[in-house]
């Protein structure tokens, strides 16, 4: 009843199905220990990651005009990830000497 006459809307959305970004600081730590820790409910965790990939999906590679953007993206990191994988034996041919 406070914050209605200070002038704040009360939040319409239970503080259980909020997302982080929507919490404010004083509600984080209930919010915390609202969560889920059991093995079930650290199983539903890559529902986060789902929407993540759908997001990506719907914005570069499935786009009404042809676009090369999000292909490229997913090119990049692979080549990024191959040269972190092989760096060691690079750093290896670099230091070696040619005469």
């Amino acid at each position: 009843m406070a914050s209605v006459i200070r002038g704040e809307c009360p939040s319409p959305v239970p503080l259980k199905e909020k997302r982080l970004l929507d919490v404010r600081i004083a509600e984080l730590p209930s919010w915390v220990l609202m969560r889920d820790f059991t093995p079930t409910g650290i199983a539903a965790l890559p529902a986060p990651f789902g929407r993540g990939y759908d997001r990506y999906y719907n914005k570069y590679v499935n786009v009404g005009e042809e676009s090369v953007a999000g292909v490229s993206m997913v090119l990049a990191a692979c080549v990024g990830f191959s040269y972190c994988l092989s760096y060691k034996e690079l750093q290896h041919e670099r230091l070696r000497k040619y005469h």
